[in-house]
């Protein structure tokens, strides 16, 4: 099975090619970016950007498209930019037959590092690690993020997705919820 992985973005779309084999294990076909020049008008940037993982899509032939979800972003004008090149992401894709599967940031990140608000450069490091990559200076994050992405998709049942709390995280927990039903006014049941 091949999975696409994409990081979208307006000016710079990072993608990730995995192939997971019989064995279960997994090779990195292709993975970079596409990118548009930031003074071209919006419509010509996501022509430029479709068109790039189209040619790549048409080459590899994955099965999959596995996406960063949505996210909130600074202002609506961000929002609503990140939305049409995730419209047309994935127009594209299903064009050519493809499933599509929606990760959120902080769950790649949990997956891949086990925090959810790890940085990009800790997720570029340890997927790079996890997929016995060499570590190198010059890829751009927008590329390992999509890495990381498709091996969201691609890692099943991952044990740090699993991992159950401790009896004292439990335990903090459930005295903090007796706290706020205190301050709140209420009553602990007997």
């Amino acid at each position: 099975m091949i999975i696409l992985g994409v990081d979208p973005g307006s000016r710079t779309t990072g993608y990730a090619f995995l192939e997971k084999r019989d064995d279960d294990s997994i090779r990195v076909l292709e993975y970079g970016t596409v990118s548009a020049k930031a003074r071209d008008d919006f419509p010509d940037r996501l022509v430029k950007i479709v068109s790039g993982l189209e040619e790549l899509v048409d080459h590899y032939k994955p099965q999959a498209l596995s996406m960063e979800g949505v996210f909130s972003a600074k202002n609506v004008h961000s929002s609503l930019v990140l939305g049409h090149i995730r419209g047309a992401i994935l127009v594209m894709c299903r064009r050519r037959g493809m499933e599509f599967f929606e990760y959120s940031p902080r769950s790649v990140k949990l997956a891949v590092t086990g925090d959810g608000g790890a940085s990009k450069e800790k997720v570029a490091l340890l997927v790079r690690s996890r997929l016995g990559m060499k570590q190198a200076d010059d890829v751009k994050l927008d590329a390992t993020d999509a890495l990381a992405i498709a091996c969201t998709h691609l890692f099943p049942q991952n044990e740090l997705m699993r991992k159950t709390p401790s009896r004292k995280t439990s335990k903090k927990k459930a005295d903090q919820w007796k706290d706020l039903i205190l301050k709140m006014g209420g009553k602990l049941p007997e």
